[in-house]
């Protein structure tokens, strides 16, 4: 059975034509540490936004900001429209934090019953339960589940009220593949009824299988914004897979070389029509050769790379 995930009308919170998230000239700290530098970022409703950072970066702090459990020390943060420190406003809101705190002894049912009792019209608990396979442990204390158990629990919970906008902090942490892919369509069918999401992730094929958008940061400054295939067409490396008895590491153009466990060799080059040129005029034997574009990986590591390496310049140049 697809549960009906479909968020709650526009007119019910905020207005159709206001952003879902408008953050303007943010800046936070935490004593002297800067988590936020003058960040800006406008989501669109109905957009799915994937937000990638190493740790420590200020992806939870921004989420933070924008679910209105903390305020920004400079600069605006606005919620369809509203602010997100008040109520009205975070009513359309669901959110997945990374630590979800629920009572050990309330049963899972008990919890989305409760959850669910703060929202106008919340999906039906039965049916929510079975969307994230969770029916089966309905009777059972939240005490008693695993680690995955309390995440997919979490990120139903985010969803119980039909919210406009999805906040999701690394929201398959510890889940296994079923798991993981449970909640994934779950996020994919709550997207096409028009809701709209911005999570996180460590796991990056997680975001390259849900965003449509991505959105880089790194040290508290957005180092990338747009629209997914373009952040892969901005890396300037390609991967060359080839089978060859000849070590082609120190071939002209390879910036990087492995060899994969199927005995091919992996190479990287800023030019792969070159370097296949280089290679068949050397005479060298090869075959299956196969070219590839960047994973979104590699254009994160290539991005935030880029984006300290701007940022040391443009200090030493002040």
């Amino acid at each position: 059975m697809t549960t009906d995930l479909r968020p709650a009308p526009a007119g019910m919170h905020g207005a159709q034509g206001d952003p879902a998230v408008r953050v303007e000239r943010v800046t936070r700290r935490f004593g002297a540490v800067v988590a936020l530098d003058d960040v800006s970022l406008t989501v669109g409703q109905g957009e799915l936004v994937g937000l990638l950072g190493p740790n420590g970066a200020g992806k939870s702090t921004l989420l933070s900001l924008i679910s209105g459990q903390r305020k920004p020390d400079a600069g605006s943060v606005r919620l369809l429209g509203g602010n997100p420190r008040d109520a009205r406003s975070r009513v359309a809101l669901g959110l997945t934090p990374q630590e979800t705190g629920l009572p050990a002894t309330l049963k899972v049912r008990e919890v989305v019953d409760f959850v669910g009792g703060h929202y106008p019209d919340p999906v039906p608990t039965g049916e929510l339960l079975e969307q994230f396979g969770l029916e089966e442990l309905a009777g059972r204390q939240t005490g008693a589940m695993s680690g995955g158990q309390k995440r997919r629990l979490a990120v139903a919970l985010a969803l119980v009220g039909r919210p406009r906008v999805v906040l999701l902090d690394e929201p398959t942490t510890g889940l296994d593949v079923d798991a993981r892919q449970t909640l994934w369509d779950a996020i994919r069918a709550y997207h096409a009824d028009g809701g709209t999401v911005l999570l996180t992730s460590h796991y990056l094929e997680e975001v390259q299988a849900l965003a449509e958008r991505v959105v880089v940061i790194d040290q508290g400054v957005v180092r990338a914004d747009d629209a997914l295939d373009a952040v892969l067409r901005r890396v300037s490396l390609r991967r060359v897979l080839v089978r060859s008895g000849t070590d082609l590491a120190g071939s002209s153009g390879v910036v990087r070389a492995e060899r994969l466990d199927d005995g091919r060799q992996e190479l990287f080059t800023s030019d792969a029509d070159a370097f296949v040129r280089g290679l068949v005029g050397s005479g060298v034997e090869f075959r299956d050769i196969e070219i590839r574009g960047a994973s979104l990986e590699e254009a994160f590591a290539e991005m935030v790379a880029r984006g300290r390496a701007t940022a040391g310049a443009e200090g030493d140049a002040r």
